[in-house]
């Protein structure tokens, strides 16, 4: 029998393959570890995402799809494994959960919720109920409301609140509406409220094994933004609808509540201190008894951060931590950031020294475990999308077969940079680690230009993910250099922190030995080096533009430029000396001095701005004040705004046409200033 050739790599890649990406996420495995059900996203035939449930076999059999739902997510396997609830939203009405036997068939809508978002949902381990986050979308804002306006000729009505938390980049505007939790009554469908206390509605959530008690972790201080520290996790009994605090819980952030199979413990991911979520600190998995209290870290001994997480741009950045039980209640897993890669790590309950289960280049998400202590998970690299793989511990390593190859095809016909990793070491002597991706066709002795790019956060990684952005630059011909300067996650707590409250510091320290680094190369052309980023990204460009000359060209992306005025038109307000010093009114001065903008005065690189009008997170003005700037002294400018549609989000979940809209005006740019 002869075998099928495989395609040659015949081409390079370019920013219309997004089209033809089919994105896994969210693997799930049934309780007996035998069927993995996953989402995968692709672009549709109106310029939309799609989204349907797969299933695969574990032992043997092809991924097959499993829904027709075209924004079907969140799968979760019922305890006895004989259905799946999941997200839907079906002829444009509003999102309910669903139910569809694990033998296929129609789905069944289960929930009757009014116009909303629903955020998270549970089995309850006696299947006879579901917990659900909810959040009712408010009357005035809801689509029949709209609707009726354009009748009645009335105009949209103003936003109106008295909270400092009221909006969020991506989620939009929800004012005074919260995530209230609700139980849901898996035979009837009826939903009752079970727990509104949350002042944010930023609650987790898990069911004791036994289906009698809920655990959320919540904060119900009249000032939570800005008292993440009044955090608490509070036991429901469901029969009396009760609540107490666990005792003995240290101050501080908490969230991810997980409940021990055997129904002794209870984990959450936290740090203490008065730090929020965004932090330089490292997020550390606690554990407590779930009768007693008395939470204790299983990590602070280990210079790891749960919240080390690799930038991408072919899905949304994951900026939460992942763990959970093994199935005899022994130990946690958890997902750890290292060095630009995700690996798989546990710790006993009773603490003490970790064990990684995986190495390598690999970005790496996890689902759950099932009974038999099988792992759901997807795995991508710098040259291939992600897949669904089923790992089992064997050792302490995790052993594991690939499930899914669903890019493979496409991308047998493509010819991909690898990157090169690297250890530069700077003037003052720190050490970061940086990639070097070389044009997929590049000739020996040939010199080319080069773009260096800065990741946004800061406190987030560059790493092994797969980067489509950096590809379509190799495959036109760029050098592309990228890094992980202090202020990245991944390499230690004071890696990190070096940068706290002191921006364009060690960080530009950093840059300018890798912009050093770059002009070294045998093989880039010095006099055609650009500099570019997105987020925090954009503000380091800025920066270098403001305190150097030496690059050939710039891109700032949802840039940051202004400290002052983003102290007050942020999703997340900058506080007085919290993270940066001084305050955005009477007190400006620090925070003036670590603003690019205020360097601008000597500007001469000819830099292309891009932002979206809907960014909630970096204020479209961030940008229009470097605009406006290049424009009056005369450097070469360009200002692409995007619609208020989009948000800070936009290369990585913007719409497909407008993200490869925004690619083509990147290679518009360097083809203009590095030829």
């Amino acid at each position: 029998m002869k075998q099928k050739k495989k395609p040659s790599a015949s081409r390079t890649i370019t920013s219309q393959d997004l089209r033809n990406f089919k994105l896994v996420g969210d693997p799930q495995l049934s309780a007996d570890g035998a069927r993995v059900c996953f989402v995968v996203k692709k672009v549709g035939k109106k310029n939309d995402y799609q989204t349907s449930l797969w299933m695969v076999d574990t032992e043997k059999g092809r991924p097959r799809q499993f829904t027709r739902g075209t924004k079907d997510s969140q799968p979760r396997w019922s305890p006895d494994g004989s259905e799946l609830a999941f997200i839907s939203s079906r002829d444009d009405g509003p999102p309910q959960v669903f139910l569809i036997s694990c033998e296929g068939g129609e789905a069944r809508p289960l929930t009757d919720f009014p116009e909303g978002t629903i955020a998270q949902l549970r089995w309850s381990p006696t299947g006879r109920q579901i917990g659900v986050l909810f959040r009712e979308t408010d009357s005035q804002f809801t689509k029949q409301a709209e609707k009726d306006r354009g009748t009645s000729g009335e105009s949209t009505p103003p936003r109106a609140t008295d909270d400092l938390w009221y909006r969020l980049d991506g989620d939009g505007y929800f004012l005074d509406a919260r995530f209230k939790l609700y139980l849901v009554d898996v035979a009837s469908g009826e939903h009752e409220l079970l727990y509104d206390r949350d002042t944010l509605g930023g609650i987790s959530f898990d069911f004791s094994p036994d289906g009698r008690h809920v655990v959320v972790s919540t904060n119900r201080d009249k000032q939570a933004l800005v008292k993440p520290w009044k955090d608490e996790l509070r036991i429901i009994d469901l029969k009396s609808r009760r609540s107490r605090a666990i005792a003995d819980i240290p101050a501080g952030p908490k969230s991810n509540v997980t409940w021990s199979p055997d129904g002794r413990w209870i984990a959450y991911a936290g740090r203490e201190g008065t730090d929020g979520s965004y932090s330089v600190e490292n997020l550390e998995l606690f554990i407590c008894n779930a009768r007693r209290g008395g939470a204790r870290s299983l990590t602070g001994r280990e210079d790891h951060c749960l919240l080390a997480v690799t930038i991408a741009d072919v899905g949304e950045a994951d900026f939460a931590p992942w763990f959970t039980f093994t199935p005899d209640s022994s130990r946690l897993m958890m997902r750890i950031g290292h060095q630009g890669s995700m690996q798989l790590a546990s710790v006993p309950i009773e603490g003490g020294n970790w064990t990684f289960h995986t190495s390598g280049e690999y970005d790496q998400a996890f689902g759950n475990i099932s009974d038999n202590g099988r792992i759901s998970m997807t795995r991508s690299t710098t040259t291939s999308l992600a897949e669904v793989l089923v790992g089992q511990l064997e050792d302490d390593r995790l052993k594991f077969r690939q499930l899914t190859r669903l890019n493979q095809r496409r991308f047998s016909q493509l010819q991909l940079a690898k990157p090169s990793s690297h250890w530069i070491t700077s003037e003052d002597g720190h050490r970061f680690q940086a990639w070097v991706m070389m044009p997929p066709r590049a000739r020996p002795g040939r010199k080319y230009p080069a773009v260096i790019q800065v990741h946004g956060g800061p406190h987030a990684q560059y790493g092994c993910g797969f980067f489509h952005e950096f590809q379509v630059l190799a495959a036109a011909g760029y050098v592309v250099v990228y890094s992980n300067p202090r202020g990245s996650k991944g390499y230690g707590r004071d890696h990190c922190a070096a940068i706290h409250g002191c921006w364009g510091t060690s960080d530009w320290v950093d840059v300018q030995a890798l912009t050093a680094f770059t002009r070294e190369q045998s093989f880039v052309d010095t006099k055609r080096v650009g500099i570019m980023g997105g987020s925090y990204g954009g503000y380091m460009t800025n920066w270098a533009i403001g305190h150097s000359d030496e690059y050939a060209g710039a891109i700032s992306d949802r840039c940051v430029s202004n400290l002052v005025s983003m102290s007050g038109n942020s999703d997340f307000p900058l506080e007085p000396d919290v993270y940066f010093p001084g305050n955005g009114w009477d007190r400006p001065e620090k925070r003036w001095e670590q603003s690019p903008i205020a360097y601008f005065g000597k500007v001469s690189t000819p830099t292309l701005v891009i932002h979206s009008e809907g960014d909630l997170r970096c204020n479209v003005e961030q940008s229009e004040q470097v605009f406006t700037a290049l424009q009056l002294q005369g450097v070469p400018s360009r200002l692409v705004r995007y619609p208020s549609s989009t948000s800070h989000g936009m290369s990585r979940k913007g719409p497909p046409d407008l993200r490869i809209h925004r690619l083509g005006e990147i290679l518009s740019w360097w083809t203009k200033w590095l030829g």
